[in-house]
């Protein structure tokens, strides 16, 4: 019976939060209940690099190396943490995964960012971002360079969302249907727009992660069952009872 947990839109930044505290819970309660865990993007708020020497990072690591003995762990890039590299996935035993990404019971993956194709401005952005030149060239500078580019990237997005309308940063409904009729399913799981809901049409089941905010969002699936929790952050991780 398969068994798998998807989750994305963490943002971790400081390992003392509520949010990396119940993220850790969550691995310790359900690596050993589940077959695989997918997180499908920005599981930091900013990665600039593998390298990274920052609090985080380092326990990060050791939490995710301790879970994939314990169960699969995929790891797919967000629009926040596209620096994931190989020597991370060494390091911890994570696989990173491509975007989107079939399961072999044909579910699609996707952090979700590729089809918010309405908004151009970000789609121009993320092109250059994800391409191998620009990473090079990133990654050939010192962390100090890297940790004040993230920074300034940051103050930058978060500027201009705040201005955009907020319909164009949702999913096309029409770069949706192509994409699952290009893979040929049913079913689809992403995140990134912060919108947690499952949408269900004649044409398919459409469920849509939540940033961990005011709570942790995750999906479950038990074999052919999918469904979409909420839990809270200011509390332990309770998980749902078997």
């Amino acid at each position: 019976m398969t068994k798998r947990i998807f989750i994305s839109d963490l943002h971790l930044e400081d390992p003392n939060s509520a949010a990396f505290l119940r993220f850790s819970e969550l691995l310790a309660e359900e690596a050993t209940r589940v077959d695989e865990l997918f997180i499908l993007g920005d599981l930091v708020e900013m990665w600039i690099g593998d390298d990274d020497d920052a609090e985080v990072a380092g326990k990060l690591s050791n939490l995710l190396g301790e879970t994939t003995k314990k169960c699969g762990v995929y790891l797919m890039h967000g629009n926040r943490d596209f620096l994931f590299g190989d020597r991370f996935a060494s390091d911890t035993g994570v696989r990173i995964v491509n975007d989107p990404y079939l399961t072999d019971d044909g579910l699609l993956l996707t952090h979700g960012d590729a089809y918010c194709t309405d908004d151009e401005a970000y789609q121009t952005m993320r092109t250059m971002f994800r391409s191998a030149a620009w990473q090079s060239e990133i990654l050939s500078k010192s962390l100090t360079e890297r940790k004040a580019l993230g920074q300034m990237l940051r103050s930058q997005s978060k500027g201009e969302n705040a201005n955009k309308p907020a319909n164009i940063m949702d999913v096309n409904r029409q770069a949706i249907n192509a994409i699952l009729a290009e893979h040929d399913t049913h079913l689809l799981i992403h995140g990134h727009t912060h919108r947690p809901g499952t949408h269900r049409s004649e044409s398919h089941s459409r469920y849509v992660l939540g940033a961990w905010e005011r709570c942790g969002w995750l999906v479950r699936q038990c074999e052919t069952q999918i469904e979409l929790e909420c839990f809270p952050l200011n509390r332990p991780y309770a998980g749902r009872p078997l």
